[in-house]
C-alpha cells in the first residue's frame, strides 16, 4: 500500500502542473513493479483516478451544445462554455486538462505490468486490454478537444524540462496512436468478453469497441477517412455482445447499476466518491414551495443539491411527448399549482428543473446521496452509432432507430413513432434528435454535433457560426505557450 501512495503522489503531482511540469526527485517507485499484487493495486488506483475525470469529460461533451442554458433556481455555472465564450484569453481546460499527469500513470502500467508474472496471465491480459482502451478514450478526448496535441506514450522516470517540451503532434498522427491503441486492447483481450469482477465499472473488450465505433465514425467524418472508415466502426459495433437495451425502469437509480445496458460507468460510492450531478438538482428550501407540472405539490420532496444547470427551451420541448418515458429526465418545477402539460416555453411560473436519471437515493439519515455511477458507454450508444454508419454508407438506418425508440415508447409504440427510411440527410437528423433525446446529461451531444459534419452544429448550436469555426477547437493559455517554445496556438486564435 505504501508503494501505490508513492507512485499516486507522483501523479498528483503530475496533474497539478503543464506538461513540462516542476520536478520531483521519483515519479515512480523503482522497486514498485515486482508482484501481481502491485499491478492490480495500480489498475485499482488507475481506476480511481480516471473517475476523477468524468465531470471533465461531460463538460467537454455537452455544455458547449443546446442542451443546456435554460432557467436556473440558483445562478447559473459554465455559462462561458455554454455561450462559446472561447478566445486566446478566455481559456477553458488549461494545462490540457491535467490528462498528461494521467497519461503517465496508463504510460507507466503498459511498460511495466508486461514484466510480471501473473499465476494466471489472462488476468494480466485483462488489465493491459483495458489500459490501453483507457488511453485510446483519453487521447481521443484530447483530439476532439484540440485538435494537435503532443503525443507522450512513456513514463516520465525523471523529469528533464528541456525533454518535456514537445510540439503539438498533427490530429491525423494522434488518431494514429488511438487506432493503434484500440488495437493493442482488442488483442490483449483476444476472445475474452468478461467483466473485471463481473462490474461494468471496469473497462471490457465490450467497451474498446464501443469506443473504436465511435472513433472510427469520428475519422471517417471529421477527417476524411470516408467510407473505409465507417466500415470499420460498422464492424466494431456490430461486434458488441452481452449487452441489451433495458426497459427505462430498470436503467436508471443506484439498484439498476450492474444492468445489462452500461457498458462501462463510472463507479461512485458513498465514502469514496459522489458524482457531479448534485449541481442539477436544487435545494429543499428553493423547491419545496414550487409544484411538478401536474400541480403536485413538491413540500415532501427530499433534495439537497444546487441548481445551476437548466435545459433550453428546445431540450424539454423535444422530450414533451407524454407517450415518450425520456419526458421523465426532467422534473419541471413551477410557482403555481396548475398543470402545464404540454410544456410551454417562456411561462412565468416555469422556474427550472431537477434531472431525474442520477438523482441519487435518500438514504436512513433522510437526506438525499448522490452515488449514482455515470454510463460513458451504453448499448444504445452503440445502437445509434451503428444507425449512424449505416446511414453514412448509404444503407437503411430504421431499424436501429426504431429499436431505440420502440424502448422509448413501450406499448405506444407504432404509428407515427415508426422511423421510415429517408434521405441521407433526413436520416442524419432523426438520428441526432433520438441521440439528443436519449442521452441529455451523459455528455454526448457537442460531440455528435461535431461529427455529423455538414451545417448542423451550425443549424443547432445557436452561440456558434460558421466564421467561427474555429472554436471546435479549444484555445491554449498564455502560460503554456511562454513555459513551452515548441507550443502554438490552436489556428485562428
Amino acid at each position: 500500500m505504501k508503494k501505490l501512495i508513492i507512485l499516486l503522489a507522483g501523479v498528483i503531482m503530475l496533474n497539478s502542473c503543464e506538461l513540462n511540469m516542476q520536478p520531483e526527485s521519483q515519479l515512480t517507485f523503482n522497486g514498485f513493479w515486482e508482484s501481481e499484487e502491485a499491478v492490480k493495486a495500480a489498475h485499482t488506483g488507475i481506476m480511481a483516478a480516471y473517475r476523477n475525470y468524468a465531470g471533465t469529460f461531460w463538460q467537454m461533451g455537452e455544455l458547449r451544445s443546446d442542451v443546456w442554458g435554460g432557467n436556473t433556481i440558483e445562478s447559473p455555472f459554465g455559462t462561458d462554455l455554454i455561450e462559446n465564450n472561447i478566445s486566446s484569453t478566455v481559456v477553458h481546460f488549461s494545462n490540457w486538462a491535467n490528462f498528461y499527469g494521467f497519461i503517465h500513470y496508463l504510460n507507466d502500467f503498459i511498460k511495466n505490468a508486461p514484466g510480471v508474472t501473473f499465476a494466471k496471465p489472462s488476468d494480466l491480459n485483462h488489465m493491459l486490454g483495458q489500459v490501453y482502451g483507457i488511453r485510446a478514450h483519453v487521447y481521443y478526448t484530447m483530439v476532439r478537444a484540440w485538435g494537435d496535441v503532443p503525443i507522450s506514450t512513456e513514463p516520465l522516470l525523471e523529469v528533464n524540462l528541456e525533454m518535456l517540451k514537445k510540439p503539438r503532434s498533427p490530429k491525423s498522427d494522434v488518431i494514429e496512436l488511438i487506432k493503434s491503441d484500440i488495437e493493442k486492447s482488442l488483442e490483449y483481450f483476444g476472445d475474452d468478453n468478461t467483466l473485471w469482477l463481473g462490474r461494468n465499472v471496469f473497462w471490457s473488450k465490450g467497451a474498446t469497441l464501443a469506443l473504436k465505433g465511435d472513433v472510427y465514425l469520428w475519422s471517417g467524418k471529421v477527417l476524411g477517412g470516408g467510407n473505409a472508415d465507417y466500415t470499420e466502426a460498422m464492424t466494431a459495433l456490430q461486434a458488441v455482445t452481452g449487452f441489451e437495451l433495458v426497459a427505462y425502469d430498470k436503467l436508471w437509480g443506484q439498484s439498476n447499476e450492474n444492468n445489462k445496458e452500461f457498458i462501462f460507468a463510472f463507479d461512485y460510492q458513498q465514502d469514496q466518491a459522489s458524482n457531479f450531478y448534485g449541481s442539477f438538482t436544487g435545494r429543499a428550501v428553493d423547491i419545496r414551495p414550487m409544484f411538478d407540472d401536474s400541480g403536485n405539490s413538491m413540500s415532501g420532496y427530499v433534495i439537497n443539491g444546487a441548481s445551476r444547470y437548466g435545459p433550453t427551451n428546445k431540450t424539454l420541448l423535444l422530450i414533451d411527448d407524454v407517450n415518450d418515458s425520456r419526458r421523465n429526465t426532467f422534473l419541471r418545477l413551477y410557482s403555481d399549482g396548475a398543470v402545464h402539460i404540454p410544456y410551454v416555453a417562456d411561462e412565468e411560473s416555469y422556474q427550472g428543473a431537477v434531472l431525474n436519471k442520477f438523482l441519487g437515493i435518500v438514504d436512513i439519515d433522510g437526506s438525499r446521496k448522490d452515488y449514482n455511477n455515470v454510463p460513458l458507454y451504453r448499448y444504445a450508444d452503440v445502437v445509434l452509432m451503428l444507425a449512424e454508419a449505416k446511414n453514412n454508407l448509404n444503407q437503411d438506418p430504421s431499424a436501429e432507430i426504431n429499436a431505440v425508440r420502440k424502448r422509448a415508447y413501450g406499448e405506444n409504440y407504432g404509428g407515427p413513432y415508426i422511423y421510415t427510411n429517408g434521405t441521407q440527410a433526413a436520416n442524419a437528423k432523426a438520428i441526432l434528435d433520438e441521440r439528443m433525446k436519449e442521452f441529455i446529461g451523459e455528455g454526448k451531444r457537442w460531440w455528435d454535433l461535431v461529427r455529423a459534419g455538414g451545417s448542423f452544429l451550425f443549424d443547432e448550436v445557436a452561440t456558434m457560426n460558421p466564421a467561427e469555426a474555429y472554436k471546435i477547437y479549444y484555445s491554449i493559455s498564455q502560460s503554456m505557450l511562454a513555459d513551452d517554445s515548441e507550443l502554438e496556438q490552436t489556428e485562428g486564435y
